[in-house]
């Protein structure tokens, strides 16, 4: 486990438990407690916990681990399954994104293709998020148009979520919508960790005709709490060459088509 996967390991510990301890926490992530206090002094810097008397406790922070800590999280692999991910956009296509690191790269790298940066009379295609930090970075391309879903947004993840994010996708239909997720199993379905999030995610997949979902391998085989969609409804799975081959062989053989980068 490196540095960056050891902070998330420490704020997913700290949101479910309120209250960590040094020395415990050290054993359990197999490092020294000196290790663990240097890692603690870091995320307190940052305002995300609070430190006391040989441990720390939960700050009053969104604690689902923000975007930024998460980004660094498995980032070889998320660079290179949003590339893969980018080559199967096509001119002229209404693409949906919702939220999460690997959407958020899988945007630019859609957004910095060569062949959709020319400067025509209409854009190269039109992308509709619940993200507001993915449109805010695509705004600022003149060859993308971008369509907010509106709505409410939770702080960790910048995903607009609600009623008023259903009323513009009840309205819309998309070529195709690419799906960041929590979980991905092959028999139980994409999964998120808030409900919100999710219900909003279902409703987007179910208004495209293609719906692929972006995972790295550390996703798959696992389970969240809110059901996004079930697996049947998947067309494709976007990994990363780690992922387990029996479990890629359950995918396919449950009629998703795996693409590894």
């Amino acid at each position: 486990m490196d540095r960056h996967e050891r902070l998330g390991a420490l704020l997913d510990m700290i949101g479910q438990r309120d209250k960590i301890d040094v020395e415990q926490t050290a054993e359990e992530l197999a490092v020294s407690p000196a290790t663990i206090r240097r890692d603690l002094d870091h995320l307190a810097g940052r305002q995300l916990l609070t430190r006391t008397r040989g441990g720390a406790v939960a700050s009053n922070v969104a604690y689902d681990l923000p975007l930024r800590h998460k980004a660094a999280r498995h980032a070889p692999e998320k660079q290179r399954i949003s590339a893969a991910a980018a080559r199967l956009v096509e001119r002229g296509m209404v693409v949906g994104l919702n939220g999460g690191t690997t959407i958020t790269e899988v945007g630019r790298a859609v957004a910095t293709r060569p062949d959709f940066n020319d400067r025509g009379d209409s854009p190269a295609l039109t992308v509709v998020t619940n993200a507001l930090n993915i449109a805010n970075e695509l705004a600022v391309r003149p060859n993308i148009k971008i369509v907010v879903t509106g709505g409410v947004a939770r702080q960790h993840s910048f995903e607009l979520t609600g009623p008023l994010a259903t009323l513009l996708l009840d309205e819309i239909t998309l070529d195709l919508v690419f799906l960041g997720v929590d979980a991905f199993d092959s028999e139980r379905g994409a999964y998120a960790h808030h409900e919100g999030e999710a219900s909003i995610n279902k409703l987007m997949a179910g208004r495209a005709r293609q719906v692929v979902v972006v995972a790295d391998s550390s996703k798959l085989g696992g389970q969240a709490f809110a059901q996004i969609c079930p697996t049947s409804q998947v067309d494709m799975l976007i990994t990363d060459t780690d992922a387990d081959p029996a479990v890629v062989t359950a995918f396919e053989t449950e009629g998703v088509k795996v693409l590894t980068a």
